[in-house]
């Protein structure tokens, strides 16, 4: 059964949305990154690594949603500024293990209290049951992308379950 008039016009608005104001935000974010001596690129990997800590750099590339090659220069930087370590993964000597230094963990834990500072502003009057159901559609997409990568084949068909 394909979607109503009203839910087509609702998901193109949100997806409009979604670009523009996902930009918005990179902007506010990069501009509190920046007093912390952070560039854009190499914010996601310090944040990440000080959230979830040791990471493979196939893991952080996944979580990013870059290309491994991608990532590379970026923890080159952050090697060269003393953030990170990139050490042989025992498990996997050829796999690399990224962790922060003491240098990065300090840098992790003011950026990231300046960025819940600034989440505590811009998200002040919006409801958490407004943020769940966000959360709810960014898994929804999540999850078509997954399906994508493990079935190539499902390409734009419609889920048994939208």
């Amino acid at each position: 059964m394909a979607a109503s008039k009203e839910a087509r016009h609702l998901r193109r608005a949100f997806t409009q949305e979604l670009y523009v104001k996902s930009r918005l935000w990179r902007r506010l974010a990069d501009g509190v990154a920046s007093v912390h001596g952070l560039s854009d690129a190499v914010t996601l990997p310090v944040i990440l690594l000080g959230r979830f800590g040791v990471q493979t750099q196939t893991e952080l590339a996944d979580a990013m949603g870059v290309e491994g090659p991608t990532l590379v220069r970026h923890l080159d930087q952050l090697c060269a500024m003393g953030l990170i370590q990139r050490q042989v993964d025992p498990n996997d000597r050829r796999a690399k293990q990224l962790s922060l230094t003491p240098a990065g963990q300090a840098a992790f834990s003011k950026l990231e209290a300046s960025l819940a500072n600034l989440r505590d502003v811009v998200f002040a009057d919006v409801p958490a049951a407004d943020l769940e159901a966000c959360l709810r559609v960014f898994q929804s997409i999540q999850d078509y992308i997954e399906i994508l990568e493990t079935r190539p084949a499902a390409k734009l068909q419609r889920r048994s379950n939208p």
